[in-house]
């Protein structure tokens, strides 16, 4: 029963219907091996359920890109293998003539993900003699599979990926709260130059959390591209990015704070690095930080949608300028005195500022609404900065 709930639980942690996608896979390579073998391409039109099978990608503009990419891949390699074909057969140095030919057509046509597609349909045809209808066969098979790999993620469900998004932006805020309070519980045992260092060392491994949120957004975003159930995530959008954009920016503040600490300790001796900050300000941090791992749950409830930002506790961000009051009072000190623990001190401060400021933007979403950019609008940007270097010379 655990292990029942176990699965429940992250099946629809992942935002899908179970085994939709299998199901859209399977359906897709099926009925494009049918047509195949209606239209008698091949003997063995398996080319057609392939290029279906891999095809049916995560959203529905990455499809119709993906198709075009793999038709032109597969279509290139047919031809390089009919050229040799029709002279050669399939030996060890015209395998390795195709494969490398195919390889450098590839990066010539740039298809990226796609350039090992070439020599493979390359290696397919040389197989079977390359003659002149099994070339046109598998270039149909791969039409047919493309075609079909289109139409079956077009008309049977296309996935959006807001639920995922949402709950990559949530746990983001969640793994920040956790450094907060871990710092905040360092900050109230032995302090020492290593500790602080390995704090560092955390504070900047958050990055890896903040590209993969914005992977998960960016996904989300291109999931709305051609979808007809893409109000969804155009709805969401703004409330996600607001929040991820927040956290990108408190994750910089975290990681300040982390490396100012760590500087003071440079500026004692390393045994006496305990002592590079007075216990009644690493008392009055660690109050600091407790509240903003609060007021960052909050945030991420707020991504997620599981909190609305109404609900959500007005005095944090109240709360967050009074604790920082007490901390600038305990940081006081004469700029004569120690000109380095003023100005490092005052650094301390600034980061805190930006974290209050950026947690306030994160709980307060704004209502605008969002549309995916037009399709073209990369390539008209690219043709207008050609013809502008083009003047310019």
């Amino acid at each position: 029963m655990a292990g029942r709930r176990a699965l429940r639980a992250r099946l629809v942690r992942r935002g899908r219907t179970p085994g939709l996608r299998t199901a859209k896979t399977v359906l897709a390579a099926v009925v494009a091996f049918q047509i195949a073998t209606w239209l008698d391409t091949t003997s063995s039109p398996i080319l057609a359920p392939l290029t279906a099978l891999l095809v049916v990608q995560l959203t529905l503009y990455e499809t119709l890109a993906t198709g075009w990419e793999r038709v032109a891949s597969v279509t290139a390699g047919v031809l390089i293998a009919v050229l040799f074909a029709s002279v050669v057969g399939l030996t060890w140095w015209s395998l390795g003539l195709v494969v490398g030919l195919s390889l450098v057509v590839g990066r010539l046509l740039r298809l990226g993900p796609h350039l090992a597609e070439v020599p493979i349909s390359a290696m397919l045809v040389l197989a079977v003699g390359g003659a002149e209808n099994a070339a046109l066969g598998r270039i149909t098979e791969t039409l047919i599979g493309a075609a079909v790999g289109v139409l079956v993620n077009l008309l049977v469900a296309p996935p959006l990926y807001v639920q995922p998004a949402g709950e990559a932006i949530a746990e983001l805020a969640e793994r920040m709260a956790g450094f907060c309070e871990d710092l905040a519980a360092a900050l109230g045992g032995p302090w020492s130059r290593r500790l602080t260092d390995a704090l560092l060392d955390r504070a900047r491994g958050l990055g890896t959390e903040v590209a993969r949120a914005d992977r998960h957004l960016a996904r989300t975003e291109e999931s709305a591209r051609l979808n007809p159930r893409g109000r969804a995530a155009r709805d969401a959008q703004p409330r996600l990015r607001n929040t991820l954009t927040a956290l990108e920016r408190v994750h910089v503040s975290l990681r300040n704070v982390a490396r100012v600490l760590l500087d003071r300790t440079y500026f004692v001796p390393e045994d006496d690095a305990g002592e590079a900050w007075s216990l009644p300000a690493r008392a009055a941090l660690a109050d600091v930080l407790r509240a903003v791992a609060a007021t960052l749950r909050d945030a991420g409830a707020v991504a997620v949608g599981t909190v609305s930002p109404a609900d959500v506790d007005a005095t944090r961000v109240g709360t967050l300028l009074e604790l920082r009051g007490r901390l600038a009072d305990a940081l006081l000190v004469d700029p004569r005195a120690d000109a380095a623990a003023w100005s490092q001190h005052g650094s301390l401060l600034d980061a805190m500022d930006l974290l209050r400021v950026e947690l306030g933007t994160a709980l307060h979403p704004p209502s605008a609404t969002w549309a995916p950019p037009p399709l073209a609008g990369a390539q008209r940007r690219a043709f207008r900065r050609a013809v502008t270097r083009h003047r310019r010379r």
